[in-house]
């Protein structure tokens, strides 16, 4: 029996939020073209990495408010919660 990839287990999940290198890389040979979170400092630095940022931050901040419920929002240790952490956006 086949394992599913490393993305859809906890083998592929960082623990702080997002995918770590295993999960990204069995996405990469899924055919997606996926890529590191952009913190604020990284940001600065270039104008492609913050219109990124800029772009994660709208959608998953609007995917915050309209798709999860209160005790969703609320929790610190959600997956989404995690992944803003991860990506230093506040919404």
């Amino acid at each position: 029996m086949a394992k599913t990839p490393a993305w859809t287990r906890s083998a592929g999940k960082d623990p702080s939020g997002g995918l770590n290198d295993k999960g990204r890389a069995s996405l990469k040979a899924a055919g997606h073209d996926i890529k590191r979170p952009v913190t604020s400092k990284q940001a600065q630095k270039s104008d492609a990495d913050a219109e990124r940022r800029e772009n994660f931050k709208k959608r998953m901040c609007g995917m915050k408010n309209k798709l999860t419920s209160d005790k969703v929002a609320n929790d610190p240790n959600s997956r989404i919660n995690k992944s803003l952490r991860r990506w230093d956006v506040e919404c």
